[in-house]
């Protein structure tokens, strides 16, 4: 983990640390394991990506989020069962769903909710720290976990990142620069996400992506790009750089519609309905 963790985060992870020790009093790990074990069978989000970058789509993580600690609320009209059933007819590849509750307002059952209301496949996103927690991210269904390079040292990264794979989970670690870039690029994982938010000031930059996207495909990584992509002139420069899947919530939850806002963003009318 880097020694220049922002402030937000380390607030974060700190809350987590508690999270965590409080949930142990009621489920052990063991027994959270035992649920892991016993949980419905993984959809698998890499192939559900694969499947629409290979049918020359773009590959969208559509993202359910009620809040962010950079703008508070963003949907006041939120049930993620509706909003899942929405991203999946307008064309989405998977989910992103926050569970973290103090700073976005986030739920398990959020996750449960939206899965079971569609067949795609579901990221648990949240800030992971514990192998707890990834046996907790299986036995609530999710499909796949999201490792933060920012918040784990590289022991970590690798060790979670293989007990993810034995419980048939996919991972997407996540880097915000060319530092970061090169840990997790040591971690045996076919995804990398690069977020173009600046942890430390909250601005989002689509260079963040474009810096880095011949490092990560040289790699034989499938890229994901996260934040910041709000009009259709953002989608085509990243296509134009052969960055073709997306992670997509904030410009989403704003809309009425969240599906109709996803259609508008990634499809021209003639595209629509050919997804």
């Amino acid at each position: 983990m880097s020694t220049e963790v922002p402030t937000i985060l380390r607030k974060i992870l700190q809350r987590k640390r508690e999270e965590i020790a409080s949930a142990q009093q009621t489920q052990s790990v063991q027994q959270m394991r035992e649920l892991a074990e016993q949980s419905i069978a993984s959809r698998g989000f890499v192939a559900a990506l694969q499947t629409k970058l290979d049918a020359g789509l773009p590959a969208i993580i559509a993202e359910i989020k009620k809040a962010s600690p950079s703008k508070g609320v963003l949907r006041t009209d939120f049930i993620p069962a509706e909003i899942a059933q929405s991203y999946q007819q307008a064309g989405a590849a998977c989910l992103s769903v926050l569970t973290d509750r103090d700073f976005f307002q986030g739920q398990d059952a959020y996750l449960q909710a939206a899965r079971a209301a569609c067949d795609l496949p579901v990221i648990r996103k949240d800030f992971l720290i514990d192998e707890y927690q990834i046996y907790q991210a299986r036995a609530l269904g999710a499909d796949a976990i999201l490792l933060i390079v920012a918040a784990l040292d590289l022991p970590q990264l690798q060790d979670f990142s293989l007990l993810a794979q034995e419980l048939g989970l996919d991972v997407l670690v996540e880097v915000h620069n060319a530092q970061e870039l090169d840990v997790a690029l040591q971690v045996p994982n076919p995804m990398v996400g690069i977020n173009n938010r600046n942890l430390h000031t909250f601005e989002v930059s689509l260079q963040h992506t474009l810096d880095l996207v011949a490092s990560v495909q040289a790699a034989g990584r499938l890229l994901v790009t996260e934040s910041g992509i709000l009009t259709h002139a953002d989608v085509q420069l990243m296509r134009n750089h052969s960055v073709h899947a997306f992670l997509v919530g904030e410009a989403f939850m704003r809309a009425p519609d969240p599906g109709l806002a996803l259609q508008d963003l990634f499809f021209s009318p003639a595209q629509q309905g050919a997804h």
